[in-house]
């Protein structure tokens, strides 16, 4: 089997430096994806750049907390706040979903209207992820993998971190890795096998998980260092500055995430131990 790697950027469109990053990231480094938000400010200018980058792989990062919407507050009063944003009690959301047909409905609608938007820039659907990896709640999921499979998408992430490879890889946290690895384990290889059932190619680890927000170069080589044979994925969240309008949190490196892309060192690496750097979309493809 031979090392084969997604290396994806989450949240393209949220503003300007996100996009300049994700467009060097690609030009040069090892980018190969970017999940596009399709109801944020950036959007078109993440569009227009995209249509400049045929080899970038852009897929749909759906929204339901932390963000804005593409329907109105009307239309789905049981998602959002009284300012009209996703609500960030992800708990208690969760709850609503599972509990209520009419939550669920709402879901339904919103996520067909991001899929509708993501439609109309033209773009080739590359893949499906979720901020906050909230695919992993079983209904959604259920959900968005009829949406994936009626709008082509060729591929969906499995946000599953293995815990004792990322321990090896980082040498910390050996507490928390194996807490996450563990309790996402069983819902993770369910979301896998449905996915693979549906006919959608699905990552078999993703690096990150445990490291959002400080995706340094220093941290992504030493992924690179321990990446498995099969097909994985790394993603981060890159910037090329922190900016006031709707910004990352405050502790994420935004800019070193960025420069861990176009690392020359991580470069290197990524030839000299012949990773083999891919999409959802070409792995779909093979034979």
């Amino acid at each position: 089997m031979s090392k084969r790697l997604i290396v994806t950027a989450d949240d393209f469109g949220r503003s300007e430096p996100v996009n300049d990053a994700v467009e060097d990231g690609h030009v040069n480094g090892i980018l190969t994806a970017a999940s596009l938000m399709v109801t944020e400010a950036a959007r078109d200018d993440a569009v227009e750049r995209a249509r400049r980058l045929p080899a970038l792989s852009v897929g749909l990062h759906v929204t339901l907390v932390d963000g804005i919407p593409a329907l109105t507050p009307s239309e789905i009063p049981d998602l959002v706040n009284g300012d009209g944003r996703f609500t960030l009690d992800l708990v208690r959301l969760g709850t609503r979903i599972f509990l209520r047909p009419e939550v669920r409905r709402q879901v339904s609608a919103e996520m067909r209207a991001q899929f509708e938007l993501f439609k109309r820039t033209g773009l080739a659907l590359g893949y499906v992820d979720f901020h906050h990896h909230y695919h992993q709640h079983p209904t959604v999921f259920d959900l968005v993998l009829e949406l994936a499979v009626e709008y082509g998408a060729p591929g969906i992430r499995i946000p599953w971190e293995p815990p004792l490879r990322s321990w090896r890889a980082r040498g910390d946290r050996l507490g928390l890795r194996l807490f996450n690895g563990l309790f996402h384990w069983r819902r993770c290889q369910s979301m896998r096998r449905r996915a693979e059932a549906a006919g959608l190619t699905v990552n078999r680890y993703a690096f990150g998980v445990n490291d959002s927000g400080a995706m340094t170069a220093e941290r992504l080589g030493s992924f690179l260092d321990v990446l498995p044979d099969g097909l994985s994925e790394i993603y981060c969240h890159p910037a090329t500055r922190h900016w006031e309008h709707r910004p990352m949190p405050p502790h994420y490196r935004v800019a070193d995430e960025y420069r861990a892309l176009i690392d020359a060192g991580n470069r290197a690496k990524v030839r000299d131990l012949g990773i083999r750097l891919t999409t959802f979309a070409a792995e779909a493809a093979r034979p």
